[in-house]
């Protein structure tokens, strides 16, 4: 297991440029089973999480050829179906809570998927309902293993229908798409993930032949085609990593410019930064952070109450960024209340923020209240492991604002998420060593 080694307190200053969407690259790489045609796909992030995927598509059968520095081919012409209740699979599958989405595209196009238990981040409940729901509202049938933890679902063939998400999932929602867009029909999907990766997913089914309308609503019209061509697609910048970055240019004050975000991407997220007090400027399709040498101040309600920030489901603010939220707020000047409404574990992180000298109060699973430093006493390094991606990246930030040498154990989460951290931070001026062990 590797950990970083960082020494703190040092300002950063350059250009960094976001690497492709994780959350959408999920998604795009298991529509590629939708067709027996190849599919190109670039600005593909290398990262644990889309890496596994990719492996579990190739033993799967899909052909897959490295085209490029993040580009590649991927053609699921020859499959092997009976992977797919192999053992192997079962541990692959089980590692990677992205691996649920394969399940909408195989029953699809061969009336069966199935999939053991998803892994991934452990942030609270995550449920699978809005999935299966959707699977057999289209016409599958549905069972468990509960001994083994594997789900299946088959059909002999698929007929839309009109459907009411209980939640506005987002793997829920792609999941549903992907085999709606080969049904029978017309389906509808209300109350539908509208985020910029559903969209990206819809933009590329219909460019290869599917009939989707509403994208970008929470209402999808799909009228369903018999096949799927090929295609070439590019992955949106990582719309969490831009936020990343943001928080830690402020935090470490630091003059940061990051480039081709997308700003028309972006929502409520560039708004949100500035409602903590940070400066940001948007050049062309880039963003430039000055060195926040006086610091940042936290802004109020207009009646003077207490400044919330919470998540909520696009385009409301993304709840991976309530964690970089949090860590920049330790040091702005006033306070504000974390709510983070759609996972209840996604806090638990603080502790740590705490024993560096953060002063913050975990008032229950959801809220924290987070009163800042204003830089008049910088927090303390300290030893301390990851317990997911996006509070890993939390207390990299916090670790490389703070007074001395930190340690960050189990970083392999870190790395699920962010491609070639530790030399892209390098590369600013951070001090920071990853050591293999």
């Amino acid at each position: 297991m590797s950990t970083f080694r960082i020494e703190g307190g040092h300002k950063l200053k350059g250009e960094v440029y976001p690497q492709g969407a994780k959350n959408e690259a999920l998604q795009i790489l298991c529509a590629v089973l939708l067709t027996p045609e190849k599919v190109i796909l670039s600005n593909i992030p290398d990262i644990i999480d889309v890496n596994k995927l990719i492996e579990l598509l190739a033993k799967l059968g899909v052909k897959i050829e490295q085209l490029g520095d993040n580009k590649m081919s991927f053609q699921a012409d020859a499959l092997d179906l009976d992977y797919l209740t192999s053992d192997d699979f079962k541990q692959g599958g089980k590692s990677l809570r992205g691996s649920i989405m394969m399940v909408g595209p195989l029953l699809a196009r061969f009336g069966k998927g199935y999939i053991p238990k998803p892994g991934g981040d452990k942030i609270g409940r995550r449920r699978l309902d809005t999935h299966f729901e959707g699977f057999i509202s289209l016409g599958a049938t549905f069972r468990y293993n509960r001994e083994e933890y594997f789900y299946g679902v088959e059909a002999d063939k698929l007929i839309g229908t009109d459907m009411l998400l209980e939640e506005a999932s987002v793997t829920g929602t792609a999941n549903i798409l992907m085999a709606a867009v080969l049904a029978e029909g017309t389906t509808t999907i209300y109350n539908a993930a509208c985020e910029p990766y559903i969209q990206q997913l819809c933009k590329m089914l219909n460019s290869m032949g599917a009939k989707i309308t509403g994208v970008g609503s929470n209402l999808l019209t799909i009228e369903g085609v018999k096949v799927l061509g090929g295609c070439e697609h590019a992955m949106l910048p990582d719309m969490i990593e831009i936020g990343s970055w943001i928080g830690l240019a402020a935090m470490t004050q630091s003059e940061i410019t990051i480039k081709n975000v997308g700003w028309e991407h972006l929502g409520v997220i560039p708004a949100s930064f500035r409602r903590l007090g940070i400066t940001l400027e948007k050049r062309g399709d880039d963003i430039y952070i000055p060195a926040h040498t006086e610091g940042y101040e936290i802004q109020s309600f207009i009646d003077g109450s207490i400044l919330t920030i919470a998540d909520a489901p696009w385009p409301g603010l993304t709840p991976d960024l309530l964690s970089i939220f949090l860590v920049v707020a330790t040091q702005a000047r006033g306070e504000v209340l974390i709510h983070q409404k759609m996972f209840e574990s996604r806090l638990f992180f603080v502790d740590k923020l705490i024993d560096m000298g953060a002063k913050i109060i975990l008032c229950d699973p959801h809220r924290a209240v987070v009163i800042g430093h204003d830089f008049k006493s910088q927090l303390k390094a300290t030893k301390m492991s990851s317990p997911d991606i996006r509070a890993g990246i939390s207390l990299l930030i916090a670790a490389l604002s703070a007074k001395g040498t930190s340690v960050i154990q189990n970083i392999d989460q870190i790395d699920r998420g962010y491609e070639r951290i530790d030399e892209r931070l390098r590369a600013l001026g951070a001090k920071i060593e990853r050591i293999v062990e």
